[in-house]
């Protein structure tokens, strides 16, 4: 079984002590490549240097609604930093960006930043990373103007089985985590059990989103497998087929 983890924060100074021995383990458990999301233009600089250490580590380019406030560029200026940052450079994806209701930083502000992000991931043919929550409709509706043709993956994925519709008719992908080990996540569960295998990708968000059974613990895409066997189960299908077809929809979205 092989799998690729396509959310992972592995530059995050969680993973600083021991990022060599967190690979290795990833190998060992099948976890054969990384996406790792930018979410600040002042991080971008180490992490396109992160992955130059290893093949299997692909890097994005994009601002997280949770950095908005601190951005030193105006929303108008970012497509063009976006593009110009990314030249001579290989990122696979942009974000993750998106919107956010729980946070500070005004939805107004949130929205032209994200904007600027569909607009360079148009210029640069590359899919999005999205980060959503409770901004469903906003993320849907600007999504829906901007038709950006490599469409993308909704990080995360929580909602409902028509929302999980609605965003893959748009071209999304959902990216599907540690939340569906939680039995408490009924509705979550409901969809990913019905949704298409062709428009899942699996993730791990590490090190946040912890499995069930490991709360308050620094997560891993090493436990990768755990959500793969959980997909398995809610859908009845084999492990084996459930790595298969994540896998090479990942490859696809992210031209891996």
């Amino acid at each position: 079984m092989q799998l690729i983890d396509s959310h992972c924060h592995f530059d995050f100074d969680a993973f600083a002590p021991d990022r060599d021995l967190v690979w290795r383990r990833c190998k060992e458990a099948g976890v054969t490549q990384l996406i790792i999301p930018g979410v600040s233009i002042e991080q971008w600089p180490d992490l396109a240097a992160l992955v130059q250490r290893e093949s299997a580590w692909h890097a994005a380019i994009g601002v997280h609604p949770w950095w908005v406030s601190r951005l030193d560029v105006a929303p108008a200026e970012l497509e063009q930093t976006i593009c110009t940052e990314a030249a001579g450079r290989h990122f696979v994806a942009v974000g993750e960006c998106g919107l956010d209701a729980a946070t500070d930083a005004p939805m107004d502000l949130q929205l032209a930043v994200f904007r600027a992000q569909v607009l360079a991931a148009c210029r640069l043919n590359l899919p999005l990373i999205v980060h959503v929550h409770k901004a469903h409709n906003e993320t849907l509706r600007l999504l829906k103007e901007l038709q950006p043709p490599r469409g993308g993956v909704i990080h995360a994925f929580s909602g409902s089985e028509q929302m999980a519709g609605d965003y893959w008719s748009l071209g999304f992908y959902l990216g599907i985590g540690g939340t569906i080990t939680y039995e408490r996540a009924a509705k979550t569960r409901r969809a990913v059990a019905a949704a298409p295998l062709e428009s899942l990708l699996l993730e791990s968000d590490a090190p946040d989103m912890p499995l069930a059974g490991r709360q308050g613990e620094r997560n891993s895409p090493a436990y990768m497998p755990e959500v793969a066997e959980t997909l398995a189960q809610l859908r009845g299908q084999s492990v084996e087929e459930i790595a298969r077809q994540t896998r090479k929809n990942t490859q696809q979205l992210f031209a891996l």
